[in-house]
């Protein structure tokens, strides 16, 4: 199938937050607790009951002042870190394109939060005794988008700012943007997402360099993973499949010696 990709153009973005409402209501995400920093951004961060927000980033350059809007969330990178470091496949590929989660087969492990390059995955506690965790992050509306229908972010976004399509066809209006905003005298315009990581699965239009918006300038597939994937992964499922093997001789030899003690009290 055709990947799929989503625009941000940063330009038209408002700040109105209508993303992340939306976002809650269509995956019934409850309310977050939030309180005055000083900002207008809310909450302070990404979690296990908010998958996108919006940033506020004031930026200067050139005797220009703009307040910068960004929608964080998953990038949906093609060269995906966290699809290739999760043990039990709770994170892949669908054929769209996007990086999918099936909760599920999640084991709490964190690993996708680890060696994620732009910090996105949040794990969720489920159980603080026993430790049980769940990781959570944005999937592009797996199921609306596997129906024809577009992300809910993008169907509600009052300012334009959003849009959805084929990724080819959606490059071409980023790239067509970009002209036209330098045009207009937007100096330091560039479209982000094209080639990084593989390509990401969000598009931005950036009106300032991608670190003003808190973005990682050059974001890298972390040169530890396939260290990870050879050598500490094998060795972690070979030390849960010998602790198995142990508990089960343990639970053998307990009850071979519990069945000879009950003989011998017989014989006696």
């Amino acid at each position: 199938m055709t990947r799929m990709a989503m625009l941000i153009d940063t330009s038209k973005c408002t700040g109105c937050r209508g993303c992340q409402v939306a976002c809650k209501q269509w995956w019934d995400l409850p309310e977050t607790q939030t309180q005055q920093t000083g900002s207008y951004e809310n909450p302070t961060d990404l979690s296990p009951q908010t998958w996108t927000r919006i940033t506020f980033h004031e930026y200067e350059s050139g005797g220009r002042f703009q307040w910068l809007f960004l929608k964080q969330g998953c990038l949906h990178c093609a060269e995906a870190a966290c699809v290739d470091v999760c043990p039990t496949s709770a994170l892949k590929h669908s054929d769209l394109g996007a990086v999918t989660l099936e909760s599920d087969l999640c084991n709490g492990c964190g690993y996708c939060a680890q060696f994620c390059p732009f910090g996105i995955p949040r794990l969720e506690t489920l159980n603080l005794f026993t430790g049980e965790a769940k990781a959570t992050k944005c999937n592009f509306c797996q199921d609306r988008i596997t129906n024809g229908q577009k992300p809910a972010c993008v169907k509600t976004c009052p300012a334009g700012a959003l849009d959805w399509g084929e990724r080819d066809a959606i490059l071409e209006k980023a790239r067509s943007r970009v002209e036209a905003l330098k045009a207009r005298g937007y100096a330091e315009v560039s479209l982000y997402g094209e080639t990084e990581m593989g390509g990401l699965g969000r598009l931005y239009v950036l009106t300032a360099p991608p670190s003003a918006y808190g973005l990682p300038e050059n974001p890298q597939y972390p040169a530890s993973v396939p260290v990870w994937q050879e050598g500490v992964q094998p060795i972690g499922v070979g030390a849960v499949a010998l602790t198995a093997v142990g508990l089960g001789l343990s639970w053998l030899i307990s009850r071979r010696a519990a069945a000879q003690d009950s003989s011998a009290k017989k014989e006696d």
